[in-house]
């Protein structure tokens, strides 16, 4: 799911194409005609998209909605809708192109503002995909991406739910996607593209003299150089596991930290309200999460079904591991473990949906519902931390458990599609030769790099808005509920 467009359209600068034009593989794939998208491929993001949405609303929100007690329902719908028609607008004003164009002297870290408010983007305009000469409608790649930075902040309004002022979470959430999930995505997912490196590489394999290829490899190197900093190490995240799960997870665990515990935590009954429409939520959010998975692939080709087959078992193998581990301990299957056995898994097999085979996925998943169990009751009750909603416990274990396994399970030996090469063979893709420690490493890098950034940053965040505006209401309205207090209506009246 990264950003890819083609090197007729951006990577190349005019006088290097000048440069490298007598080169016969590139005059030849400059006068080649532009590609076009495939109705196919345009249906299926046009779904991915909307399945995406509905992760976030009503999934997600009705998830989170029935976990808080009824005084506090309706609060935590209306920060989850908010939250996705605020950053929708962000999005496209100037997140989009923080996140996936070029960033000049700060490329590494973030984009810059030459697609702000969407400047240059029509209908015909187009991104590139994982293969050599496919195209996707550019419209339809930002508006899903739009719908992952949707769905991210909203994560972590669960991690401080019943007690934090409503103008504290919009300021909060404004700030943490511009300076947090934007640059995030760009380090992560942002990139030259397959056409970019493989015209350049057959610039290079043509050369007939040292001058050419002297010229033509430095062209290579600045392609190549042309992508996030995480990319370039090499890191795996084929949905998210780092930029969505692990940064939203961490980001959390500091606000919950730095908020403090609900007035009667660890004394007071704090029991969901309905683990009917937390059932209902988590459903929605299976469903969903084969467009957030499958649809990263951005094409509808086998990968697409690979990512969406082990969606579905890695998924199916965490909510039975922590159903099964819960019954064993606690003596009684719950639904309430049930549920976030299953969200575990599909944040768990999220980096790796694309890259691990099945059989893979569902070992990935028995461990992720295992660990997050573990991590939601020994690991919280031994720091005694009022994650609310188990945010960190699911997302943040769950997405580093994922992104360190999906440099393993790529491996072709375990059943994975092993890590593209899009040099060896110019204009098509062919898979690497697998190396562990590298693989592994790469994955280790990126985790620790998420863990620090989102938490540091977040933490400022936090106080700067305690500093300005408080971050927590009075408590006689955090004991009264949010609904009326803030929002001065109720989720039910009966």
């Amino acid at each position: 799911m990264m950003k890819l467009e083609t090197y007729m359209k951006r990577g190349i600068a005019a006088g290097a194409v000048l440069a490298l034009s007598a080169l016969p593989a590139l005059a030849q794939a400059a006068a080649a005609p532009a590609p076009v998208p495939n109705k196919g491929d345009t249906t299926w993001m046009l779904i991915s998209t909307i399945l995406v949405l509905l992760m976030t609303i009503p999934g997600l929100a009705l998830f989170y909605g029935g976990l808080v007690r009824s005084k506090n329902m309706l609060s935590v719908l209306t920060q989850i809708l908010a939250t996705v028609c605020m950053v929708s607008l962000i999005w496209v004003f100037y997140g989009y192109s923080l996140a996936f164009t070029g960033g000049g002297s700060l490329n590494d870290f973030v984009g810059g503002f030459d697609k702000a408010f969407l400047k240059g983007i029509t209908p015909d305009s187009t991104a590139a995909t994982f293969s050599n000469g496919v195209v996707i409608h550019e419209l339809v790649y930002m508006a899903f991406q739009m719908t992952f930075a949707c769905i991210t902040p909203a994560l972590i309004v669960g991690a401080f739910a019943e007690r934090v002022k409503f103008s504290a979470i919009m300021v909060f959430i404004a700030l943490w996607v511009t300076l947090v999930y934007f640059p995030m995505a760009h380090m992560v997912w942002y990139w030259g593209g397959p056409d970019a490196i493989g015209a350049a590489a057959k610039a290079v394999a043509a050369a007939t003299d040292e001058a050419a290829k002297k010229v033509a490899t430095a062209k290579l190197d600045e392609i190549k150089a042309d992508a996030g900093m995480i990319f370039k190490w090499g890191a795996l995240d084929f949905a998210g596991g780092t930029v969505v799960h692990i940064n939203a997870g961490i980001a959390g665990l500091v606000g919950c930290l730095i908020i403090g515990k609900r007035i009667g935590y660890g004394r007071d009954l704090l029991a969901p309200h309905s683990l009917t429409m937390t059932m209902i939520g988590a459903a929605l959010l299976w469903v969903g999460w084969f467009g957030f998975n499958a649809g990263s692939n951005l094409e509808a080709n086998g990968t697409a079904v690979l990512a969406l087959v082990n969606t579905f078992v890695a998924t199916a193998a965490a909510g039975f591991s922590w159903l099964i581990i819960e019954w064993a301990i606690k003596g009684k299957p719950s639904l309430l473990g049930l549920a976030s056995g299953v969200v575990a898994g599909l944040v768990a097999v999220t980096p790796a949906s694309g890259f691990a085979g099945p059989m893979g996925s569902i070992v990935l998943g028995l461990v992720a519902g295992a660990a997050c169990f573990f991590a939601c009751t020994t690991i919280k009750n031994a720091f005694g931390y009022d994650d609310s909603l188990d945010v960190f416990g699911v997302h943040c274990i769950g997405g580093i458990i994922g992104a360190i396994a999906t440099g393993i399970l790529v491996n072709p030996a375990l059943g994975g599609v092993g890590i593209a090469d899009y040099e060896a063979k110019p204009g098509e893709m062919v898979v690497a030769a697998y190396e562990f420690g590298p693989a592994v490493i790469a994955q280790l890098k990126a985790v620790g790099f998420t863990l620090a950034y989102s938490g540091i940053i977040s933490a400022i965040l936090f106080k700067v808005v305690d500093l300005v505006i408080g971050l927590r209401v009075p408590q006689e309205q955090e004991r009264e509920g949010l609904d009326i207090a803030s929002h001065g209506e109720r989720a039910y009246n009966l």
